[in-house]
């Protein structure tokens, strides 16, 4: 008896189907079900350690499901902003979209890569959201994205590429850059500062890095610009270089 009410314990707890679905249990059967698998699943925990891994692995992918379905949903606010820097072709047929602070180190850990990304995938669009997500603490990580976004208005592509890769070549990062620094990589760039009017124009981009389910920088979306849909659109969290590699040489084959 006590063997066939492990069976039904047992396949019970795994979620398993089994002759007599409609049969029915004494209080007192229940019980002794409910005991036998609890004392089996303490005897083997390694059963619970399973159940607990399929659950996070469950969880992560309904998150990164939602994350893709919001990343779709905003697409035109991740593709066609006018104001936001990018390099490569306007009519590319793939795009990578990075949201980031300069004074992030992770950041400039996975800048000198898509660096080299830009290079080796010319027909690729590069988008740069401008994410201050540190401004609260450091205020040249506010500035720097205000001066970045003012030197795509002035210089287009060419003069932001150069600005955006020079702050990152300062090395200064986690609240060592200073307004100096951003400024001078500025004029290198050939920015005119005195037209430069200091507004929160990032704040956009703020929200879209929150409405995505976004907790940190870098952010990257590596879609197509047509027919974006949850197979051919990838979310990377965090400096993960081989999953931005790989989606790019994917989606530019």
């Amino acid at each position: 008896m006590k063997k066939t009410l492990l069976t039904i314990a047992l396949s019970a707890s795994a979620g398993h189907a089994f002759a007599g679905d409609n049969v029915t249990f004494t209080l007192e059967q229940e019980a002794q079900i409910g005991e036998i698998a609890a004392q089996y699943l303490v005897e083997h925990p390694e059963f619970l350690i399973k159940a607990s891994q399929k659950l996070q692995e469950k969880q992560l992918q309904e998150q990164a499901n939602a994350q893709k379905a919001a990343v779709i949903a905003n697409q035109n606010a991740l593709l066609n902003d006018k104001a936001t820097p990018y390099t490569g072709p306007k009519d590319a047929k793939v795009n990578v979209i990075e949201f980031f602070d300069y004074q992030c180190i992770y950041c400039y850990r996975i800048s000198s890569t898509i660096e080299s990304l830009q290079k080796q995938y010319p027909n690729v669009r590069f988008i740069f959201k401008e994410t201050p997500i540190f401004g609260s603490r450091w205020e040249p990580s506010k500035y720097a994205a205000q001066i970045g976004i003012e030197t795509f208005a002035q210089k287009g592509s060419k003069g932001y590429e150069q600005y955006h890769n020079g702050v990152y070549a300062s090395g200064l990062n986690e609240g060592k850059l200073t307004k100096e620094v951003v400024e001078s990589q500025a004029k290198k760039a050939g920015v005119d500062l005195s037209k430069f009017k200091p507004t929160e124009n990032y704040q956009h981009n703020l929200q879209l890095f929150s409405q995505l389910g976004f907790k940190g920088t870098p952010a990257l979306v590596v879609m197509p610009t047509q027919g974006a849909n949850t197979n051919n659109t990838y979310v990377i969290n965090g400096a993960d270089v081989a999953s931005l590699t790989n989606a790019i040489k994917t989606l530019s084959k």
